[in-house]
């Protein structure tokens, strides 16, 4: 778990703390996903893809400050009762003030809308992290595959921190993307635009995605 959230004043710290935040819950939330279990419906058959983790995300946007592949590799299972021969690649990145942590797994999913809803499930199974913004799907503006994206909030020693995130997954990938914002840690999870949001998911997915 991460270590107590510092005093607001204190921005260095606290960058690191909400970035930290972020990826233990994409982390946490795709090894709660891995675990649990859903009906096959042949996810072995069509294109192969696998997850890379570029050096810039959102066409320049974010700038990757962690490669978070050997942690999530660790961290998440290979096989589960939904996904075989999973790897896992991800980072942290920053914008400004922003903190963004994107998370893929690559393998063999066999139910995506499955794997989806159990990575939405393992977002708030601390029990510090609870839904302020329920999850919808977005389709990209100008089109695209839709992506589930809402937004929660974290509370750790008092201190609470706005986390919107999309989900997607298909039948050899899946990824999450959360963001958090040392300027603004409990912005009102209502300002959030999710539309902006799932845009620029839907623009990182694209990023890195590649096939195998």
């Amino acid at each position: 778990m991460p270590p107590p959230v510092p005093p607001k004043g204190n921005s260095g710290k606290v960058w690191g703390v909400v970035g930290a935040i972020a990826g233990v819950l994409i982390l946490g939330s795709a090894a709660f996903a891995m675990i649990h279990r859903s009906g096959s419906t042949g996810g072995s058959s069509g294109p192969k893809f696998r997850i890379t983790v570029p050096k810039t995300l959102a066409g320049g946007t974010f700038t990757l400050a962690k490669d978070i592949s050997q942690q999530a590799n660790t961290s998440v299972p290979h096989d589960g009762t939904n996904a075989h021969g999973v790897t896992s690649a991800g980072g942290q990145y920053t914008s400004g003030t922003k903190s963004l942590v994107m998370l893929g797994l690559y393998g063999t999913i066999d139910d995506p809308q499955e794997a989806v809803d159990h990575t939405l499930q393992g977002m708030t199974r601390d029990g510090n992290t609870h839904v302020a913004v329920p999850d919808k799907k977005f389709t990209p503006t100008g089109g695209g595959d839709s992506l589930t994206c809402g937004v929660d909030v974290r509370e750790k020693m008092g201190q609470k921190i706005t986390v919107p995130y999309c989900v997607w997954a298909d039948s050899s990938t899946s990824g999450n993307v959360a963001e958090t914002d040392a300027s603004d840690l409990a912005k009102n999870p209502s300002s959030i635009d999710l539309q902006a949001f799932a845009d620029t998911a839907s623009k990182i997915r694209g990023e890195v995605t590649k096939p195998l």
